[in-house]
């Protein structure tokens, strides 16, 4: 094998061990085009544009509950952190759910503003997703 080969055989098998950024790649698209991601057990995290207001967020958490966690109409989903940085995919604008507040000693709460996007704030997943049909019909 010549050399240029060789490097590039060493070269090809060192990229195919590296990890790839997996969370970034292990996503649901939902309506309004928010993106989501597991981070852990426990917490799921919506990226998308926060000009879209609240009803993304909302809408996002509740599609990736009920498709991919399987949780009831009824299941309460907590906001486990507020609108910040992405840490599935670096983005300016993601938000962080949880199914099971309490292992992550979040203390549950109903906040008077739906735009406020408060660590604790509660909702069902049935409640979260009417945000979905206001994202398809933004009038």
């Amino acid at each position: 094998m010549t050399v240029p080969a060789l490097a590039l055989t060493i070269a090809g098998a060192l990229a195919g061990s590296l990890p790839a950024p997996a969370q970034a790649q292990n996503f649901l698209a939902t309506p309004g085009g928010a993106r989501v991601y597991p981070i852990n057990e426990n917490v799921f995290e919506v990226v998308g544009n926060s000009g879209r207001g609240w009803d993304m967020w909302w809408c996002g958490a509740a599609t990736y509950a009920r498709r991919v966690l399987g949780a009831s109409w009824q299941a309460p989903m907590s906001i486990a952190r507020g609108l910040g940085t992405s840490q599935a995919t670096g983005r300016k604008s993601a938000v962080q759910f949880t199914l099971n507040p309490g292992a992550l000693g979040i203390e549950t709460l109903k906040s008077t503003s739906p735009n406020s996007l408060v660590v604790g704030d509660t909702k069902t997943v049935q409640t979260g997703n009417v945000s979905c049909s206001r994202l398809q019909f933004p009038f």
